[in-house]
């Protein structure tokens, strides 16, 4: 891989703003989610990217449409947000009620994505844009970008947990002196 990878979160969602977890329900963003969206495009307009990828969830689609890239976007299931099976749609303090020390990034999901098939579908999208060059968008969830991230950076999952990533946010990973690393984070 030469080049960056412009990892883009998706716009406020209702579901966001009341902290429930949203795998793979389809929740469309807020007002204020389109309002963000559309504020990427002057951050993005003057990047020429050579590749443009995108969840298939409405959020991310719409946050990549707004911000002026969906014409040149490829839909990759492998962005998908974690799927949280049972814990979808709760807040973590309604899970932590049954589960006092549960963490996405330690614990996976029970009837969901493990860590393991998580980090496989990660590493899957990584090895098929591993060839390309120049700056790749990538439009997605917060989950999947953490661990995204953390798979470039090659930490432990774990680690995850301690970058946060806010709605419709930029960050930007490429490489310091060959190594992997992280340019911008959370902008």
């Amino acid at each position: 891989m030469h080049g960056k990878l412009f990892l883009i979160r998706h716009g406020e969602t209702p579901w966001a703003l009341s902290g429930q977890h949203t795998g793979r329900t389809n929740i469309p963003l807020t007002e204020k989610g389109i309002s963000q969206a559309k504020n990427l495009l002057p951050r993005l307009k003057e990047i020429s990217f050579s590749h443009v990828y995108c969840s298939p969830l409405s959020r991310a689609y719409d946050t990549c449409k707004y911000a002026g890239l969906l014409e040149q976007a490829e839909i990759a299931d492998e962005i998908q947000e974690w799927d949280y099976g049972k814990y979808e749609g709760l807040t973590s303090e309604e899970i932590h009620k049954d589960n006092p020390n549960w963490n996405i990034f330690t614990h996976g999901a029970p009837g969901g994505e493990s860590i393991t098939e998580m980090q496989t579908r990660v590493d899957r999208f990584l090895k098929k844009i591993a060839p390309l060059s120049g700056p790749i968008a990538i439009f997605s969830h917060g989950h999947c970008l953490r661990v995204l991230a953390m798979r470039w950076l090659g930490l432990p999952l774990a680690s995850a947990s301690h970058f946060s990533l806010s709605p419709a946010s930029l960050s930007i990973l490429g490489y310091e002196h060959e190594i992997p690393a992280i340019k911008l984070w959370n902008s």
